[in-house]
Protein backbone atom coordinates (compact mmCIF):
# COMPACT_ATOMS: atom_id res chain seq x y z
CA UNK A 1 0.00 0.00 0.00
CA UNK A 2 1.46 3.24 -0.81
CA UNK A 3 0.91 6.10 1.65
CA UNK A 4 1.33 9.63 0.84
CA UNK A 5 1.95 12.28 3.52
CA UNK A 6 1.90 15.33 1.55
CA UNK A 7 -0.16 15.97 -1.25
CA UNK A 8 1.28 16.47 -4.55
CA UNK A 9 0.76 19.07 -6.44
CA UNK A 10 -0.13 17.01 -9.12
CA UNK A 11 -2.04 13.24 -9.10
CA UNK A 12 -0.02 11.11 -10.42
CA UNK A 13 -2.71 8.35 -11.25
CA UNK A 14 -6.58 9.13 -11.43
CA UNK A 15 -7.97 7.47 -7.99
CA UNK A 16 -11.21 6.03 -6.28
CA UNK A 17 -11.51 7.64 -2.85
CA UNK A 18 -13.43 7.90 0.40
CA UNK A 19 -12.48 9.92 3.18
CA UNK A 20 -12.88 10.04 7.19
CA UNK A 21 -11.04 9.57 10.43
CA UNK A 22 -11.47 5.95 10.49
CA UNK A 23 -11.16 5.22 13.81
CA UNK A 24 -11.04 1.08 14.48
CA UNK A 25 -11.83 0.27 11.31
CA UNK A 26 -15.12 -1.11 12.19
CA UNK A 27 -17.64 -2.80 10.20
CA UNK A 28 -18.84 0.31 8.96
CA UNK A 29 -15.99 1.39 7.65
CA UNK A 30 -15.25 -2.15 6.24
CA UNK A 31 -18.23 -1.52 4.26
CA UNK A 32 -17.35 1.46 3.13
CA UNK A 33 -13.63 0.13 1.77
CA UNK A 34 -15.38 -2.88 0.36
CA UNK A 35 -17.68 -0.78 -2.02
CA UNK A 36 -14.81 1.68 -2.85
CA UNK A 37 -12.28 -1.72 -3.94
CA UNK A 38 -14.88 -2.92 -5.87
CA UNK A 39 -15.33 0.17 -7.56
CA UNK A 40 -12.12 0.74 -8.21
CA UNK A 41 -11.20 -2.50 -9.43
CA UNK A 42 -14.72 -2.28 -11.73
CA UNK A 43 -13.45 1.40 -12.84
CA UNK A 44 -9.90 1.04 -13.19
CA UNK A 45 -9.07 3.05 -10.85
CA UNK A 46 -6.25 3.11 -8.10
CA UNK A 47 -8.14 2.54 -4.26
CA UNK A 48 -7.39 5.65 -2.07
CA UNK A 49 -8.19 6.80 1.73
CA UNK A 50 -7.85 9.97 3.10
CA UNK A 51 -7.48 10.37 6.58
CA UNK A 52 -6.09 12.94 9.29
CA UNK A 53 -3.33 12.83 11.96
CA UNK A 54 -4.28 14.40 14.29
CA UNK A 55 -7.77 13.64 14.64
CA UNK A 56 -9.87 17.09 13.76
CA UNK A 57 -11.23 16.96 17.38
CA UNK A 58 -8.35 16.50 19.28
CA UNK A 59 -6.81 19.48 17.20
CA UNK A 60 -9.68 21.88 17.99
CA UNK A 61 -10.24 20.54 21.52
CA UNK A 62 -7.87 17.67 22.96
CA UNK A 63 -9.43 17.85 26.56
CA UNK A 64 -12.29 16.93 24.72
CA UNK A 65 -11.70 14.33 21.92
CA UNK A 66 -12.60 11.23 22.42
CA UNK A 67 -10.35 8.51 23.17
CA UNK A 68 -8.42 6.91 20.29
CA UNK A 69 -9.34 3.25 19.07
CA UNK A 70 -6.13 2.60 16.93
CA UNK A 71 -3.23 4.43 16.41
CA UNK A 72 -1.93 5.51 12.83
CA UNK A 73 0.22 2.65 12.34
CA UNK A 74 -2.72 0.35 13.03
CA UNK A 75 -5.26 2.04 11.37
CA UNK A 76 -2.64 1.57 8.35
CA UNK A 77 -2.15 -1.99 8.93
CA UNK A 78 -5.92 -2.35 8.72
CA UNK A 79 -6.86 -0.63 5.45
CA UNK A 80 -3.38 -2.55 4.19
CA UNK A 81 -5.32 -5.71 4.94
CA UNK A 82 -8.73 -4.57 3.72
CA UNK A 83 -7.15 -4.05 -0.21
CA UNK A 84 -6.50 -0.13 0.03
CA UNK A 85 -3.55 0.74 -2.60
CA UNK A 86 -3.31 4.36 -1.07
CA UNK A 87 -3.84 6.89 2.05
CA UNK A 88 -3.45 9.99 1.66
CA UNK A 89 -2.54 10.82 5.63
CA UNK A 90 -3.17 14.65 5.57
CA UNK A 91 -2.03 16.10 8.80
CA UNK A 92 -4.55 18.46 10.00
CA UNK A 93 -3.36 21.79 11.16
CA UNK A 94 -4.58 25.59 11.01
CA UNK A 95 -3.56 25.79 7.88
CA UNK A 96 -5.92 22.43 6.53
CA UNK A 97 -8.62 23.78 9.00
CA UNK A 98 -9.04 27.42 7.01
CA UNK A 99 -9.44 25.63 3.74
CA UNK A 100 -12.74 26.29 2.26
CA UNK A 101 -15.18 24.09 0.97
CA UNK A 102 -14.37 25.35 -2.81
CA UNK A 103 -10.71 25.11 -2.55
CA UNK A 104 -10.84 21.41 -1.02
CA UNK A 105 -12.66 19.77 -3.87
CA UNK A 106 -10.83 22.11 -6.29
CA UNK A 107 -7.11 21.74 -4.88
CA UNK A 108 -7.40 18.70 -2.97
CA UNK A 109 -9.97 16.20 -4.49
CA UNK A 110 -9.13 16.89 -8.51
CA UNK A 111 -5.63 18.09 -8.18
CA UNK A 112 -3.87 16.74 -5.83
CA UNK A 113 -5.58 13.31 -5.73
CA UNK A 114 -6.77 13.08 -9.11
CA UNK A 115 -10.66 11.89 -7.84
CA UNK A 116 -12.77 10.42 -10.49
CA UNK A 117 -15.35 8.96 -7.95
CA UNK A 118 -15.59 9.37 -4.50
CA UNK A 119 -17.97 7.86 -1.55
CA UNK A 120 -18.74 9.35 1.38
CA UNK A 121 -20.75 8.73 4.45
CA UNK A 122 -24.18 9.44 5.72
CA UNK A 123 -23.05 12.93 7.80
CA UNK A 124 -19.97 13.22 5.46
CA UNK A 125 -19.04 17.43 6.14
CA UNK A 126 -15.96 18.97 3.94
CA UNK A 127 -14.05 22.03 3.86
CA UNK A 128 -13.71 25.30 6.92
CA UNK A 129 -16.46 25.27 9.67
CA UNK A 130 -17.73 21.99 7.85
CA UNK A 131 -19.50 24.18 5.42
CA UNK A 132 -19.55 21.69 2.60
CA UNK A 133 -22.08 19.17 2.83
CA UNK A 134 -23.51 16.19 -0.34
CA UNK A 135 -25.20 18.24 -2.38
CA UNK A 136 -22.88 20.55 -2.85
CA UNK A 137 -20.07 18.20 -3.30
CA UNK A 138 -22.53 16.28 -5.86
CA UNK A 139 -22.70 19.48 -7.54
CA UNK A 140 -18.34 20.16 -7.86
CA UNK A 141 -18.42 16.45 -9.25
CA UNK A 142 -20.74 17.57 -12.20
CA UNK A 143 -18.27 20.32 -12.83
CA UNK A 144 -15.04 18.18 -12.08
CA UNK A 145 -16.12 15.29 -13.53
CA UNK A 146 -16.11 13.27 -10.62
CA UNK A 147 -18.96 10.86 -9.58
CA UNK A 148 -20.65 10.98 -5.72
CA UNK A 149 -21.68 8.26 -4.06
CA UNK A 150 -23.53 7.92 -0.56
CA UNK A 151 -23.92 5.06 1.55
CA UNK A 152 -25.45 5.14 4.55
CA UNK A 153 -25.18 3.84 7.61
CA UNK A 154 -24.73 0.01 8.74
CA UNK A 155 -26.60 -1.57 11.78
CA UNK A 156 -25.63 -4.81 13.58
CA UNK A 157 -28.39 -5.99 15.50
CA UNK A 158 -30.00 -2.80 15.40
CA UNK A 159 -27.22 -1.01 16.84
CA UNK A 160 -25.70 1.86 14.20
CA UNK A 161 -21.84 0.92 13.87
CA UNK A 162 -20.19 3.78 14.87
CA UNK A 163 -16.67 4.53 16.63
CA UNK A 164 -18.40 6.48 19.37
CA UNK A 165 -20.80 2.78 19.99
CA UNK A 166 -17.71 0.82 20.05
CA UNK A 167 -15.77 3.25 22.42
CA UNK A 168 -18.66 3.04 24.82
CA UNK A 169 -18.88 -0.56 24.70
CA UNK A 170 -15.18 -0.69 25.58
CA UNK A 171 -15.77 1.65 28.39
CA UNK A 172 -18.63 -0.79 29.82
CA UNK A 173 -16.65 -3.78 29.75
CA UNK A 174 -18.83 -5.07 26.78
CA UNK A 175 -15.99 -6.72 24.85
CA UNK A 176 -18.15 -9.08 22.58
CA UNK A 177 -20.15 -6.77 21.97
CA UNK A 178 -17.61 -4.57 20.48
CA UNK A 179 -16.40 -6.74 18.88
CA UNK A 180 -19.50 -7.22 17.16
CA UNK A 181 -19.29 -3.78 15.92
CA UNK A 182 -15.89 -4.13 14.91
CA UNK A 183 -15.67 -7.58 13.35
CA UNK A 184 -12.93 -8.62 15.12
CA UNK A 185 -11.55 -8.47 19.00
CA UNK A 186 -10.54 -4.79 19.76
CA UNK A 187 -6.70 -5.71 20.01
CA UNK A 188 -3.58 -2.51 21.04
CA UNK A 189 -0.35 -3.51 19.19
CA UNK A 190 3.01 -1.95 20.31
CA UNK A 191 6.92 -2.41 20.87
CA UNK A 192 7.89 -4.35 23.87
CA UNK A 193 10.15 -1.97 26.31
CA UNK A 194 11.55 -1.93 29.29
CA UNK A 195 9.69 -1.93 32.60
CA UNK A 196 10.25 -1.84 36.22
CA UNK A 197 10.15 -5.83 36.29
CA UNK A 198 7.89 -5.98 39.32
CA UNK A 199 5.83 -8.98 37.66
CA UNK A 200 8.98 -10.97 37.27
CA UNK A 201 9.79 -10.22 41.38
CA UNK A 202 6.18 -11.48 42.30
CA UNK A 203 6.25 -14.43 40.14
CA UNK A 204 4.48 -13.13 36.96
CA UNK A 205 6.79 -11.76 35.01
CA UNK A 206 5.27 -9.33 31.67
CA UNK A 207 5.54 -7.58 28.66
CA UNK A 208 5.53 -3.79 28.06
CA UNK A 209 3.68 -3.12 25.69
CA UNK A 210 4.26 0.04 24.59
CA UNK A 211 0.76 2.17 23.75
CA UNK A 212 0.81 5.21 21.18
CA UNK A 213 -2.85 6.08 22.88
CA UNK A 214 -2.68 8.70 25.27
CA UNK A 215 -6.24 7.82 26.91
CA UNK A 216 -7.07 4.12 26.03
CA UNK A 217 -10.65 2.95 25.57
CA UNK A 218 -10.67 0.55 28.04
CA UNK A 219 -8.92 -0.07 31.32
CA UNK A 220 -8.91 -3.41 33.58
CA UNK A 221 -7.66 -6.66 34.10
CA UNK A 222 -8.62 -9.09 30.95
CA UNK A 223 -8.50 -12.34 29.35
CA UNK A 224 -5.96 -11.40 26.32
CA UNK A 225 -4.21 -13.00 22.80
CA UNK A 226 -1.07 -12.17 22.12
CA UNK A 227 0.09 -12.23 18.16
CA UNK A 228 3.40 -11.76 17.06
CA UNK A 229 5.52 -14.90 18.93
CA UNK A 230 5.52 -17.42 16.10
CA UNK A 231 2.57 -18.31 14.40
CA UNK A 232 -0.63 -18.66 16.46
CA UNK A 233 -1.97 -16.11 19.31
CA UNK A 234 -0.54 -17.05 22.49
CA UNK A 235 -2.71 -16.95 25.89
CA UNK A 236 -2.23 -14.51 28.58
CA UNK A 237 -3.53 -12.35 31.04
CA UNK A 238 -3.52 -7.93 30.26
CA UNK A 239 -3.70 -5.85 32.53
CA UNK A 240 -4.37 -2.07 31.11
CA UNK A 241 -4.39 0.91 33.64
CA UNK A 242 -2.43 3.46 36.57
CA UNK A 243 -1.03 0.67 38.67
CA UNK A 244 -2.48 2.29 41.40
CA UNK A 245 -0.52 -0.37 44.16
CA UNK A 246 2.66 0.79 42.87
CA UNK A 247 2.89 4.31 41.16
CA UNK A 248 0.14 7.27 42.31
CA UNK A 249 -0.60 8.81 39.63
CA UNK A 250 0.67 7.52 36.51
CA UNK A 251 -0.02 6.79 33.04
CA UNK A 252 -1.71 3.99 31.38
CA UNK A 253 0.59 1.07 30.94
CA UNK A 254 -0.11 -1.84 29.11
CA UNK A 255 1.34 -5.30 30.31
CA UNK A 256 0.59 -8.99 29.60
CA UNK A 257 1.64 -11.78 31.21
CA UNK A 258 1.65 -14.94 28.62
CA UNK A 259 1.43 -18.77 30.15
CA UNK A 260 4.18 -21.13 29.79
CA UNK A 261 6.69 -18.62 28.00
CA UNK A 262 10.08 -17.79 28.86
CA UNK A 263 12.15 -16.17 26.48
CA UNK A 264 13.51 -12.48 25.80
CA UNK A 265 10.24 -9.81 23.94
CA UNK A 266 12.39 -7.00 24.47
CA UNK A 267 12.02 -4.72 20.93
CA UNK A 268 9.35 -7.06 19.60
CA UNK A 269 6.18 -5.56 18.06
CA UNK A 270 3.08 -7.46 19.71
CA UNK A 271 -1.00 -7.07 19.16
CA UNK A 272 -2.71 -7.61 22.43
CA UNK A 273 -6.19 -8.76 21.73
CA UNK A 274 -9.09 -8.23 24.18
CA UNK A 275 -11.36 -11.53 24.72
CA UNK A 276 -13.00 -10.72 28.30
CA UNK A 277 -12.91 -8.48 30.87
CA UNK A 278 -12.21 -9.71 34.20
CA UNK A 279 -12.66 -7.04 37.09
CA UNK A 280 -11.52 -3.51 37.40
CA UNK A 281 -8.34 -2.24 38.76
CA UNK A 282 -7.92 -1.70 42.10
CA UNK A 283 -5.27 -0.43 45.02
CA UNK A 284 -3.89 -3.22 47.30
CA UNK A 285 -2.66 -2.48 50.41
CA UNK A 286 0.55 -4.10 50.01
CA UNK A 287 2.44 -6.08 47.59
CA UNK A 288 1.26 -9.76 48.79
CA UNK A 289 -2.16 -8.93 48.45
CA UNK A 290 -1.27 -7.26 44.60
CA UNK A 291 0.53 -10.89 43.97
CA UNK A 292 -2.24 -12.96 45.21
CA UNK A 293 -4.54 -11.13 42.86
CA UNK A 294 -2.62 -11.75 40.45
CA UNK A 295 -2.97 -15.35 41.14
CA UNK A 296 -6.39 -15.33 40.82
CA UNK A 297 -6.62 -13.50 37.67
CA UNK A 298 -4.02 -15.76 35.69
CA UNK A 299 -6.07 -18.59 37.28
CA UNK A 300 -10.01 -16.74 35.80
CA UNK A 301 -8.04 -16.61 32.08
CA UNK A 302 -6.90 -20.51 32.26
CA UNK A 303 -10.07 -20.91 33.11
CA UNK A 304 -11.69 -19.04 30.28
CA UNK A 305 -9.11 -20.66 27.45
CA UNK A 306 -10.06 -24.26 28.63
CA UNK A 307 -14.20 -23.63 28.83
CA UNK A 308 -13.59 -22.01 25.09
CA UNK A 309 -11.84 -24.61 23.68
CA UNK A 310 -13.99 -27.25 25.28
CA UNK A 311 -16.90 -25.04 23.70
CA UNK A 312 -15.35 -25.36 20.36
CA UNK A 313 -14.81 -29.23 20.16
CA UNK A 314 -18.38 -29.84 21.42
CA UNK A 315 -19.62 -27.66 18.55
CA UNK A 316 -17.38 -29.47 15.96
CA UNK A 317 -18.82 -32.60 16.79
Amino acid sequence: MLTLRHLPARAAVPVALTVGNFDGVHLGHRAMLATLCSEAQARGLRSCVMTFEPHPREFFSPDQAPTRLTSLREKLELLAGLGVEQVHVRRFDYDFARVTAEDFVDRVLVQGLGTRWILVGDDFRYGARRHGDFDQLRAAGVRHGFEVVRMESVCVQGVRVSSTAVRERLAGGELVAAARLLGRPYSISGRVVAGARLGGQLGFPTANVQMKHNRPPLAGIFVAQVLGIGDQPREAVASLGVRPTVVAGGAPVLEVHLFDFAGDLYGRHLQVRFLHKLRDEEKYANLDLLKAQIARDAAAARAYFRAATAARILNAR
